[in-house]
């Protein structure tokens, strides 16, 4: 698998981007990796990677959507963005993820891209905005990774993206940026609509013949103002498409991206963990992008490595939600989160301003951490990987219990689940949450 992968690599990827890619996210990642490790050692704390939405509108209308795609748009602007990127590269950070809304809305992304030719972007798209011209220049930059989401086949995105001939749009856009040796991937939410049709290996077999050169399949997260739970994935879906992955990574010569699992197949979060944090299109610093709720700002004059830092709000959200758990806190203790959103005086960051009422409205529901169905990387490659590079990094030594039992599906009366709730966890999370 490695040697195919890496041959099909070296021959559908413009070579100056390849370096660019083997350098600036592969040595220097990893570098900045052990940096963040040696400063969890002195008990400080300094994300390696960060995720930054750069604007909210988009053109799509995507089922169960939480970002306010139709409201007034909300961008950050150059000067603000050169000033974060500039900061963290300072500390040792060289990747960054750039979100949307549909990034490629945003006027200025192409000079931030080009504006930071010694660090390497990501940029999570719905792919209908590269053009061919759009695919010469991110040829050009060198710097720049496309991840193009697809959600199933042609009905399938009709529904979930909310408008005609999305596929066939998405696919123009991902043959521009390959035609033009970009180095280039898909990203998929596995939901109940797409997982039959593209958690398949004749799925990955039709991209590899395309030329795509990675997939990162992560899993539907009900939130938000629409949170549509009926497209949430069971606990056997949720293992099932766990296992998928770890038998194509050891089959496939194709990447296999995922967030969510140590090498051993224990769960994790990258929040909880200290991986990463996201930044809004104003500006505000959010435990992650499903969690809308922020005590702190880029816009700080501190700049943002002072700020994350010293934000006794994420300290808490990443201490706490490792307490609770290993998986998602937002999809298994909404409750926890809106006792922390509480107790720091976090405000909604949304546009719509109803996130505390979305959060009341979720009930408990199975995330990745399954104890007792972990199922460890079989090739060496991805086992190594995240032995070193991506892991707990220790977030949850605290963490003595197995998981509670989740309410899948339509929630229980109120005084059930508060019950439910309640006896779920342990003492030492119910005694800081509630001083």
């Amino acid at each position: 698998m490695l040697p195919q992968l890496a041959l099909r690599i070296l021959k559908t990827t413009d070579f100056r981007s390849l370096c660019k890619f083997g350098w600036n996210f592969g040595v220097r990642g990893m570098l900045s990796v052990e940096r963040f490790k040696r400063r969890l050692k002195r008990g400080e704390y300094f994300p390696p990677f960060l995720y930054i939405s750069i604007i909210n509108s988009c053109n799509l209308r995507c089922q169960g959507c939480w970002v306010d795609v139709t409201a007034p748009r909300n961008a950050i602007d150059l000067e603000s963005m050169n000033r974060l990127i500039t900061d963290a590269k300072q500390h040792g950070n060289v990747f960054f993820g750039i979100l949307g809304g549909e990034p490629f809305m945003h006027p200025e992304l192409l000079d931030l891209l080009a504006a930071h030719p010694d660090c390497y972007f990501q940029v999570f798209t719905n792919g209908q905005f590269i053009t061919e011209k759009v695919a010469v220049k991110l040829r050009e930059l060198g710097n720049v990774t496309p991840l193009i989401s697809i959600e199933g086949r042609e009905v399938v995105s009709d529904e979930r993206r909310g408008k005609k001939d999305v596929l066939n749009k998405t696919l123009r856009g991902l043959d521009n940026a390959l035609q033009q040796k970009v180095l280039t991937g898909v990203a998929t939410s596995v939901c109940q609509s797409n997982i039959d049709d593209l958690l398949t290996e004749s799925w990955l077999n039709e991209l590899i013949k395309r030329g795509v050169h990675y997939v990162w399949f992560h899993t539907y997260r009900p939130v938000g103002p629409d949170m549509n739970v009926s497209l949430g994935l069971s606990q056997e879906q949720l293992v099932q498409v766990r296992r998928f992955i770890v038998d194509m990574r050891a089959k496939m010569p194709i990447g296999i991206i995922d967030a969510y699992y140590d090498d051993q197949g224990q769960s994790l979060c990258p929040m909880a963990n200290g991986v990463s944090h996201h930044i809004s299109p104003t500006g505000d610093i959010e435990p992650c992008p499903i969690i809308q709720f922020s005590a702190d700002s880029i816009h700080d004059s501190r700049g943002i490595y002072e700020t994350l830092r010293n934000s006794e709000f994420l300290a808490d959200f990443r201490r706490l939600s490792a307490e609770a758990t290993r998986g998602c806190v937002v999809l298994e203790r909404p409750d926890l989160v809106k006792a922390l959103v509480k107790k720091h005086g976090a405000k909604d960051t949304t546009v719509r301003g109803t996130a505390m009422a979305e959060l009341e409205a979720m009930r408990p529901r199975f995330s990745q951490w399954l104890p007792g169905q972990e199922i460890p990387e079989k090739h060496w490659m991805y086992r190594l990987a995240k032995r070193f590079w991506f892991n707990d990094f220790q977030a949850y030594g605290r963490l003595k219990r197995q998981a509670p039992r989740h309410i899948e599906g339509d929630a229980e009366p109120e005084s059930k689940l508060d019950a439910a709730s309640a006896a779920s966890h342990n003492a030492p999370v119910k005694q800081v949450v509630t001083e």
